[in-house]
Parts: C-alpha cells; structure tokens; sequence
C-alpha cells in the first residue's frame, strides 16, 4: 500500500478553514443589516426626501460636495460592516488575490482580530457617545417631531454594531487562534 503525501502550502494552517458557530455567522450577516437604515436615511436626505431636517425653518437641502460626502459616508459605513463577514466565511482568511504583495497570503489572525477589535470599539464609542447625546439634549436638531422619531429609529440600530462585531471576533479569536 502506497503512502500519498498531500502537500500544503505555506499560507494555508490547519486551524484555517475551521467553520465559524452558527451564531458568529448570523451576528455577522446581521451587522449590515444594522448599518442599513441610517444609510437609507442619509441617502434619502441627499434625494431629497422629506425626512424632517429642517435648517432655520426651511427643509434641509444637500448639493454638491455634501451630497458626495454623505452617500460616501452611507457607502464606507456598509462596506466596512460587510467585512465583518469576513470573520466567519473562508474567503475571509486569505488577502485577495488583487491586492500588491499580500495577494493571495494568509490573512495573520492577529491582523484581522486588531482590526476587528478596533473597529468594534470605535464603532460602540462613536455610536454610544451620539446615543447619549440625544438622550441628554433631545430633539435640538432643528427635526419635526416625526423627523426626529425617524432620525432615531434609524440610528439606533447602530448601536449594536460594536457588540456584534467584538462578539464575532471573539468567536473568530477561538476558532483561529485557540487549540
């Protein structure tokens, strides 16, 4: 009987390609999910839709730069909770193939747990700083009553991006980088 050797490359470790607990998955898919509604909003701001902004008395109205600014800002928000699935699908554990010089290499777990780590945190400041903010001054945004109810229930959302997102990478920490 004939002993086959399987080679392996360098990139590849035996903890990669571990599937990630059924519950990091759906956290994962739900980030996105959570960062929608206020890109809709800014979206909907910069259309031109009625959502009760009003700016010395007059509904708000975005152009040119600001407009770029916002549906950039709505676009970079969704494109970085999209990454979060990177944490618990296999394409997430090696660079792309485009990218110069790491292209194709295995993604270090200790990278993408820093990123992730950071990111979380950030995102749980940024978005808990503006929850306190509105919880202490109210509706002084220059909002209708029913803007401001909308305003809110947009943005709340948000305030699970952080949890969520240290929750996964906690559960990328152990499947990638624990025995």
């Amino acid at each position: 009987m004939t002993t086959v050797t399987v080679p392996t490359s360098p990139a590849v470790h035996p903890r990669d390609g571990r599937p990630a607990p059924r519950w990091a998955i759906r956290a994962a898919h739900l980030i996105p999910l959570v960062t929608l509604p206020s890109g809709l909003w800014r979206i909907a701001l910069v259309a031109g839709v009625p959502v009760g902004a009003f700016e010395h008395g007059e509904p708000v109205h975005t152009a040119g730069w600001q407009s770029v600014y916002i549906v950039s800002l709505s676009v970079v928000s969704e494109a970085f909770a999209l990454l979060a699935l990177g944490l618990v699908q296999p394409w997430g554990e090696v660079f792309p193939r485009w990218l110069p010089w790491i292209g194709g290499r295995r993604v270090p777990p200790l990278f993408a747990e820093a990123a992730a780590t950071a990111g979380g945190v950030a995102v749980t400041l940024i978005w808990g700083y503006a929850a306190w903010g509105v919880l202490v001054n109210g509706n002084d945004l220059g909002f209708s009553p029913a803007g401001f109810a909308l305003l809110v229930t947009c943005y709340t959302p948000l305030l699970l991006w952080g949890p969520l997102l240290l929750a996964v990478t906690a559960a990328y920490h152990h499947r990638r980088c624990r025995d």
